[in-house]
């Protein structure tokens, strides 16, 4: 028996325009959203966590269903080569056709591109219909904004390592990381000297622009320090012995307004397309049926 303390929670169906809200379909999502969810959630009661969880995995299976619904209404029908391209897609990935029951039938999965295409065609459709923004738009927002885009000093640096692990002991790294040094004083250049030496080989050991704190302390100190153009002696990290080179600096700063404008750009013109989607959305449920309840008679 139950504690008197304790209430047996029983489920009580949604419907959609008639349709039933598959409860597996609420779980599946809940389930996907939680690590996520669970890291916002804070302190909050756990019982409430799960509820509030539960009711926006239910909002995103109604959405899904409402956005399906949408997409079969256009009459628009998809094209048959894109739905069997699909399945030999799906095939090829599964290793075979069906057989012996352990896989979803063709003609399912021919229903399920059919579904995803018609959806994706739809938020295609919602999305075109949002003009890019204008650049003088892009340009205020920029020069209002302009504390958003400050970037600490970056460097672009390249290195040679030789690891020092369970497989390379201190005595055959230290050979190899002198090798690849004589190869440098010979004129060997740093990138080829990489290629041939380092434990990291290829793109000649580029690391890339980062900034402080992105690489271990002991490399921190050696390229932060280095000259534009120079390459440093033999060091020791925690994980082996290095050779660096420095490329490219920037200081920090706010960055130019030139070099992230197409990055401002695709950002405001996403969070404008994604504002259409949350709107047409909310159009759909507002001319929806959504109700808790027995099924129509």
């Amino acid at each position: 028996m139950l504690d008197a303390g304790h209430e047996i929670m029983i489920l009580v169906p949604w419907y959609v325009n008639g349709d039933l809200v598959d409860d597996a379909l609420v779980r599946e999502e809940a389930a996907r959203m939680r690590p996520q969810y669970m890291e916002s959630v804070g302190e909050m009661d756990p019982i409430e966590a799960e509820m509030q969880l539960r009711e926006w995995a239910r909002d995103n299976v109604i959405e899904r269903m409402l956005l399906k619904s949408a997409a079969f209404a256009d009459p628009e029908p998809v094209p048959a080569e894109v739905i069997e391209k699909g399945l030999e897609a799906m095939n090829t990935q599964a290793g075979g056709k069906v057989s012996c029951g352990t896989r979803t039938s063709d003609d399912n999965i021919r229903e399920q591109i059919e579904t995803q295409y018609r959806i994706e065609r739809l938020i295609h459709h919602v999305h075109s219909a949002v003009p890019a923004p204008k650049p003088k738009d892009i340009a205020e927002l920029y020069k209002r904004n302009k504390s958003r885009f400050m970037t600490p000093e970056l460097v672009h640096a390249a290195h040679i390592v030789k690891n020092i692990d369970e497989q390379h002991d201190e005595a055959t790294a230290r050979v190899g990381i002198e090798s690849a040094m004589a190869d440098l004083k010979s004129g060997i250049p740093f990138g080829e000297a990489a290629d041939r030496h380092s434990d990291c080989a290829g793109n000649g050991g580029d690391l890339g622009w980062f900034p402080r704190g992105q690489m271990v302390e002991e490399f921190d100190n050696v390229v932060f320090n280095l000259p534009v153009g120079s390459r440093s002696d033999i060091f020791r990290s925690p994980f082996g012995f290095h050779i660096a080179m420095v490329i490219e600096r920037r200081a920090e700063g706010i960055r130019a307004f030139k070099e992230i404008e197409n990055e401002i750009t695709a950002h405001v013109w996403q969070e404008k397309r994604q504002k259409a989607l949350e709107e047409y959305l909310d159009e759909l449920r507002a001319k929806a049926e959504i109700r808790q309840g027995k099924a129509a008679q």
